[in-house]
């Protein structure tokens, strides 16, 4: 089958919607837990349907974080008031008792962290990074610097309206320093103003972090080359929503692609290694075992569907390679589809274990076009992360654009050029990405 005819019957296939479905009917994905063991099931008899070979489900250890019970008071003495709010324990946040004064750091940047006074202290920040900032800062980044500042817990305040909490992992893989919970919009605009007022909170969060199993699907398609491009999603999501959004249509995304792929395979050059990983909420683990299982110098790229199929506005993040920003716009190009290109690095993501080794690395992901910012995570994270949110449409067009992407690195004679790892280490110092990764723990040792 020609490959004309191959994305025209992609307008007809609804398997990646039914596979949405599927894992959005599941009570939850969360790393290490049952939903997300059933998961890889699905996910590995779709990818046999799609007609990917030698599916095998790697199963791997990791640090399994349980939630429990968080309650929130607050208390304003001068005005005899106390009041309690919903709050949603982050994953990774230790168990604790805390009973402390109130300290509101606004967008929780470097500056504002350090010009508080955080000893002893719950630190009060938005999830939002400050219109004008020249980088996105991550929650890990900001917890990290408060637990260095001596805060005894943390209260991230979602940005967006809607009553929603938002969660996200405090560390990579292991427990934090100190308990964080997420508030929503609306009652962080109350505890902004109680913190002016001299409040104090009473946080109490039960957890459990021990020893688990996580688990990574893996095939190839195409013939068996010693080079490959790794084609990854993850497959797991937050306990509090459906995930749909985060990342259930990266997974249709990379099942769409593969079901367009497999009507052309013969025309492949060289191997496609297909991966969905798990445990990428909880710090990249699944992707971190995936990397120690594969010769990064066997593979051309790795292309990494996390954001891809949400919302028409497509973005390419080309991690310093003007080889992938060249390919990628030649793509969309030739499709005459909207893309939007950064080549700025960030860690936060499947690449991350690649890139550091020197693999060239793309995500595909996408926003809304009213998003303003960086990387406005608008309803991900939160329990409005769910399926009618997404569009099958969407999800169509945009494993279009990623198998011919994958096509197209699988059967150019040469290979994208290496990334030098020290020059992504010198953007992340240029762009200043380096004192949050250290503080959030993920800064490479080796460098």
């Amino acid at each position: 089958m020609d490959i004309d005819r191959a994305l025209g019957r992609a307008w007809r296939d609804d398997a990646p919607w039914d596979l949405l479905t599927r894992l959005c009917e599941l009570d939850d994905r969360l790393g290490g837990h049952p939903g997300e063991a059933r998961a890889a099931e699905l996910v590995g008899d779709a990818l046999r349907d799609a007609g990917v070979r030698d599916v095998e489900t790697h199963p791997f250890e990791m640090a399994r974080w349980t939630r429990g019970r968080t309650a929130l008071t607050v208390a304003v003495p001068d005005r005899d008031l106390e009041r309690e709010f919903e709050a949603v324990a982050l994953p990774y946040s230790p168990a604790g008792e805390v009973d402390a004064a109130l300290v509101d750091v606004g967008h929780g940047t470097p500056e504002e962290i350090a010009d508080a006074d955080l000893r002893d202290r719950v630190a009060l920040a938005s999830t939002g990074t400050p219109v004008g900032a020249d980088r996105r800062i991550h929650r890990m980044e900001k917890v990290g610097q408060a637990a260095d500042a001596g805060a005894a817990a943390f209260i991230f305040a979602n940005h967006a309206p809607g009553q929603l909490p938002p969660t996200g992992a405090l560390r990579f893989g292991e427990a934090a320093a100190i308990p964080g919970v997420g508030v929503s919009a609306e009652t962080g605009d109350w505890l902004r103003e109680y913190a002016d007022a001299g409040a104090s909170v009473s946080l109490s969060v039960t957890a459990d972090t021990e020893r688990g199993t996580s688990r990574n699907v893996v095939g190839h398609l195409g013939p068996d080359t010693d080079d490959a491009t790794l084609l990854v999603a993850h497959l797991d999501g937050h306990d509090v929503g459906e995930a749909a959004l985060d990342n259930g249509c990266g997974v249709a995304v990379l099942l769409g692609a593969l079901r367009i792929l497999g009507h052309i395979e013969s025309g492949l050059g060289t191997r496609v290694v297909v991966a969905a990983v798990g445990s990428e909420e909880l710090g990249l683990l699944g992707s971190e075992a995936l990397a120690a299982d594969l010769d990064p110098d066997r593979l051309r790229a790795v292309v990494n569907c996390d954001g891809v199929g949400r919302f028409r506005r497509l973005r390419a993040l080309t991690h310093t390679s003007d080889v992938l920003t060249d390919l990628a716009t030649g793509v969309a190009d030739d499709l005459n589809h909207p893309l939007e290109v950064s080549e700025r690095p960030h860690p936060y993501s499947d690449h991350w274990p690649f890139l550091r080794r020197g693999v060239p690395a793309i995500q595909l992901h996408s926003e809304r076009p009213d998003d303003e910012g960086h990387w406005e995570r608008g309803w991900t994270h939160t329990r409005a992360d769910t399926r009618e949110k997404a569009d099958v449409r969407t999800l169509r067009e945009h494993a279009m654009v990623t198998a011919l992407l994958i096509r197209r690195l699988a059967s150019d004679g040469r290979a994208p050029p290496r990334v030098d790892p020290a020059t992504v280490r010198e953007r992340l110092v240029e762009t200043g990405a380096k004192p949050g990764m250290v503080a959030a723990g993920i800064w490479p040792d080796e460098w």
